[in-house]
């Protein structure tokens, strides 16, 4: 395989030595243009049929696009008839026009404007191939000869035009491709734009969208934006013309491509949806619109139901969304490993805590939030999982906000359970660990009664300030005991009236409380930190409606947890 690459022609660079593309920077979205209808449809296993395509197109117009690719009418009559359905059935709004795809070739222009007769607002897109390899082995003719195929067909569609509007009043735009732009010399891509420019009466009134394709992506995308400014800076009829770029993926740079040609001056960009197409697939619209939105540029199309958007692109392209899919894969903010875990939670922790305008928060681009997925898990727990990954589940999926100290013992348990089961833990699983680690600990002490309230005299008042008594029965070894004392508070009464039957070896550290449901039903958490007599450290939780029981349960949960151990 090593010597093989010698049979490969490295791809020659563009003289632009005075490029000014690497200074600029992307502030506005681009005219977008879908393509998923005509170069995505292609392109699958099963073209979509008319009903999933007019769908798929309702889908389009919900998210925003103005300008989409319905199809190439003259290619079959299925693709003729979805044409004139969303004509005829008045599907498409007054704002967004369509555009069908033709070769230059006068039997299929004429086709194509039978199928658009009635339309509003459409694109006539016409296209030859341009580029060296295609002149050479597949047409056989020289540069001037590709020019006269592409003059004469925007000469007719020009006199079709006139036809049409005459009888309809349609609002009729053009646009050409030099099919495999990427691929044609930049010298000869100048000139074949500027003679259809010409052919087709350009002004800038009445601009031309020049699409410059990377049909095949055969170079960096640097070399790209070279190739894209170096026309720009060289039509002579630059300023009757829109620049749009049409990248393709088979380098797997075909996002960066775009961006890059959007800074070297292009303005409409045409793609897909999760980047669906031949071979490799276009460049993805969802990707490059959610990259602007993420430096703070309203790309203009709405995602924000991603689910949506792609339950609709999966059912009818039958196509997968891949789970590192950017921004729609299912695992795209998730994390796994322990330290991008920690970071993200105090990334959260310091937003709540700062009440910050703007999203700061480590391995997270986005706010998941922002396109329908802030139910999903953003940390999930395998074998890789850090302390801090449990806590950050228990949190959002259950309410309870573990203590800080508390992470490290927890984390170790669930990491146990992650490498006895061999995979990655479900939040109900954690929550089941949580439950049997804290919660249902009931040996060798069981609180069976206990009763809270304060001293005042003869006065017996509900549990609140001053002196409180502690009243209560414990069964220790299956025998009861009651145990009654007065404290400055709940838990030093506890520990007094503990110290009656013989536990006196902890130490109370600290206590930390919230509540874990609202309404008339919440309930109220707290966790406990002891020391027993060695100084080690000793944790329990304790849940109930009543906040200072919450901690005495908390207090005899540490104990038992203490005494397990």
């Amino acid at each position: 395989m090593n010597d093989g690459c010698k049979k490969y022609i490295p791809f020659r660079q563009i003289p632009l030595p005075d490029r000014t593309w690497p200074q600029q920077t992307i502030t506005k979205a681009p005219i977008w243009c879908s393509v998923d209808l005509r170069d995505g449809n292609q392109a699958l296993i099963d073209p979509m049929n008319l009903e999933e395509k007019l769908e798929f197109f309702k889908l389009l117009v919900d998210v925003g696009f103005k300008e989409i690719e319905i199809g190439f009418p003259s290619a079959s009559d299925t693709e003729f008839e979805i044409c004139r359905a969303l004509i005829e059935r008045h599907l498409i709004p007054d704002d967004v026009t369509i555009q069908v795809l033709v070769q230059a070739r006068e039997h299929l222009i004429r086709k194509t404007f039978d199928a658009i007769h009635g339309a509003k607002n459409v694109i006539v897109h016409f296209y030859n191939s341009t580029s060296t390899l295609q002149r050479k082995i597949v047409f056989r003719k020289d540069m001037d000869g590709i020019v006269d195929i592409a003059v004469e067909a925007a000469k007719l569609i020009r006199q079709l035009t006139e036809k049409e509007v005459a009888e309809t009043g349609m609002n009729i735009r053009y646009e050409y491709s030099p099919e495999s732009f990427s691929g044609t010399e930049v010298e000869n891509s100048v000139l074949i734009c500027d003679k259809v420019l010409e052919a087709l009466g350009a002004t800038p009134e009445n601009k031309v969208i020049l699409n410059l394709p990377d049909t095949v992506e055969m170079c960096t995308p640097n070399t790209f934006a070279d190739q894209v400014e170096y026309c720009i800076r060289n039509i002579q009829h630059r300023d009757c013309a829109v620049i749009s770029v049409h990248p393709h993926n088979d380098r797997g740079t075909g996002v960066a491509a775009t961006e890059l040609a959007l800074l070297a001056g292009a303005e409409r960009v045409e793609g897909t949806l999760f980047g669906n197409g031949e071979r490799t697939g276009n460049v993805d619209i969802v990707t490059l619109a959610m990259n602007m939105y993420s430096q703070g540029i309203n790309p203009q199309l709405d995602f924000s139901d991603i689910h949506h958007v792609r339950d609709v692109y999966e059912r009818c392209t039958e196509m997968k969304v891949p789970p590192r899919q950017p921004y729609a894969g299912d695992l795209v903010f998730t994390a796994f490993s322990g330290s991008h875990q920690d970071a993200i939670k105090k990334g959260v922790d310091y937003m709540h805590a700062q009440e910050s305008p703007y999203w700061e928060v480590p391995y997270l681009p986005i706010d998941p939030a922002d396109i329908g997925r802030e139910y999903e898990p953003i940390i999930r727990i395998n074998s890789q999982s850090g302390k801090g990954g449990a806590a950050f589940v228990m949190q959002q999926d259950f309410g309870f906000n573990l203590p800080k100290v508390m992470h490290p013992e927890f984390g170790a348990v669930v990491k146990h359970a992650c490498d006895k089961a061999g995979r990655e833990l479900m939040p109900k699983e954690i929550y089941s660990l949580f439950s049997k680690e804290y919660l249902e600990v009931s040996s060798p002490y069981n609180l069976k009664s206990y009763k809270l309230y304060e001293e005042n005299g003869d006065a017996k008042q509900e549990a609140g300030s001053a002196q409180v008594r502690f009243d209560g029965t414990l069964c220790i070894h299956q025998e009861d005991h009651a145990i009654s004392a007065a404290g400055n508070g709940p838990i030093d009464a506890f520990f007094r009236a503990l110290a009656q039957v013989g536990i006196t070896d902890y130490k109370f550290v600290t206590y930390q409380e919230h509540a874990i449901s609202r309404g008339a039903d919440s309930k109220a958490v707290s966790y406990i930190h002891l020391k027993d007599a060695e100084g080690k450290d000793a944790f329990g939780i304790g849940i109930d409606n009543n906040i200072s029981i919450a901690s005495i349960k908390g207090v005899i949960c540490a104990i038992n947890r203490s005494k397990r151990a």
